[in-house]
């Protein structure tokens, strides 16, 4: 790709708990169009600090100059960070937009993370082609939704943080819930399937697309669910965040 054609293209930023990660983004593919950076995620995640890391990062690709797009791990309302429950609460009331666009210079939007993971998969990975109702889940140190009607964005579901049984369903079915109690696939499952149930009682979807780092081990466990909807691993893992917030700053600019 020529330096030209890269200039043309949008950035996409994946902001995690211990690295922020970031590369110029091909959305006629939905891939990387040059090696990601990645730069670990200060101990003090303020706002501000993670604006002085965007600038950092937005520094080693200076030809690349296309709107950017960052995932953030809370709701987030036209621009807006509204909840912050694995990040530092001075995110909350935040404009992101506002802020990351000035500090960097550049045109700068920001989406729920799993909202970018889920708008990915739905564009190019595992739910591309399909109509309907797609609810794709990420199975990390919470759970987080994205709901995607014929390929359209439903934003800011939350879906991890419905009461199952008594309790925050991420607190029961995450992830990180299966390593702090160290249970075995198929004592997860069990949890698994009452959310995964309880979600085809509430929507009724089409399909179900589960990602997370723990969806590599999918054959672990998602053979062990017994649902009426079908349910399939995500495709672009680690990339979907950057991919799906590239592809959000494009659309969101174009409004």
């Amino acid at each position: 790709m020529s330096a030209t054609q890269e200039a043309t293209l949008p950035f996409g930023i994946d902001f995690g708990g211990t690295g922020i990660k970031g590369a110029p983004i091909d959305l006629a593919q939905g891939v990387f169009a040059a090696e990601r950076v990645r730069i670990k995620t200060p101990d003090k995640s303020v706002p501000e600090a993670i604006a002085e890391v965007f600038v950092e990062l937005l520094g080693h690709f200076p030809e690349a100059s296309g709107p950017v797009g960052v995932t953030v791990p809370g709701v987030v309302h036209h621009g807006v960070v509204r909840s912050a429950a694995n990040i530092d609460k001075s995110w909350i009331g935040t404009d992101a937009d506002a802020l990351f666009t000035e500090a960097t210079g550049r045109e700068v939007h920001v989406v729920n993370d799993a909202d970018a993971a889920g708008l990915a998969e739905s564009r190019y990975g595992a739910a591309r082609g399909h109509d309907g109702l797609v609810i794709v889940t990420t199975l990390g140190t919470g759970i987080g939704s994205a709901l995607l009607y014929d390929g359209t964005l439903v934003p800011n579901s939350e879906l991890g943080h419905l009461e199952i049984d008594g309790h925050d369903a991420e607190s029961r079915a995450a992830n990180s819930a299966r390593e702090r109690e160290e249970l075995s696939w198929t004592h997860w499952a069990k949890r698994l399937q009452t959310y995964y149930r309880t979600l085809e009682r509430l929507f009724s979807p089409d399909l179900f697309v589960v990602g997370g780092g723990v969806s590599k081990h999918s054959e672990e466990f998602l053979p062990l669910l017994d649902l009426d909807t079908e349910i399939v691993p995500a495709t672009l893992r680690n990339n979907a965040g950057a991919v799906g917030a590239a592809l959000y700053a494009v659309e969101r600019g174009g409004r």
